[in-house]
């Protein structure tokens, strides 16, 4: 029988104890990027698919799903026309909360759609968006949730008028612009409720 050098054991194991280390500060690393990228997105991931790696199987999933599109920027004249329609529906917001939040989420939609979004059911989009616009997925997540609260009745003019904040929010970040300050466009906080 011939027994193996206790170097050459030591050895190995060592080896095999750096190659361990090795990959948990790789996934470590990813977990950090991850985390770091898509922010409350990831937590909410990991809730949804109860545990870590499930959720930055998916996170990363969607990033190649999204590095795959086609995403262009607005020529000057769709951005002009994406700002007049956004600065037309929040005006009409203290006559008709409930059709403006509508109108709000239709208008967002379709500045997704000519970004190069694919349309399709809102978990995707969201997801997707999630990919280059975490900090504000959350609240197109709210206003989503608004939005079909009042669809079936149940929202109040305060929900819906937050509703329109939060798609302003995203509409913002998507049409690539800093929210003006002009009295046309006051964030709907500034804009009377009435109920």
């Amino acid at each position: 029988m011939t027994t193996v050098p206790t170097d050459m054991v030591i050895v190995l194991l060592i080896a095999v104890a750096l190659g361990v280390f090795a990959w948990l500060m790789v996934r470590r690393q990813r977990s950090v990027g991850l985390k770091r990228r898509f922010g409350a997105e990831y937590d909410l991931a990991v809730t949804r698919l109860g545990s870590r790696s499930k959720a930055e199987a998916e996170l990363a999933s969607r990033e190649k799903r999204v590095a795959r599109l086609t995403l262009v920027p607005l020529t000057a004249a769709d951005a002009a026309r994406f700002s007049q329609a956004w600065n037309t529906l929040q005006g009409r917001f203290v006559d008709n909360p409930k059709g403006v939040v509508a109108e709000a989420d239709h208008l967002v939609r379709e500045l997704m759609e000519k970004r190069g979004y694919p349309m399709g059911d809102f978990e995707r989009l969201a997801a997707d968006l999630s990919v280059d616009h975490p900090t504000v997925v959350s609240t197109y997540r709210a206003a989503q949730t608004i939005a079909t609260r009042d669809a079936s009745g149940k929202a109040d003019t305060e929900e819906l008028r937050k509703a329109v904040v939060y798609y302003r929010t995203l509409f913002d970040e998507l049409l690539g612009v800093a929210p003006s300050k002009s009295p046309a466009t006051l964030p709907m906080h500034t804009l009377p409720v009435h109920t």
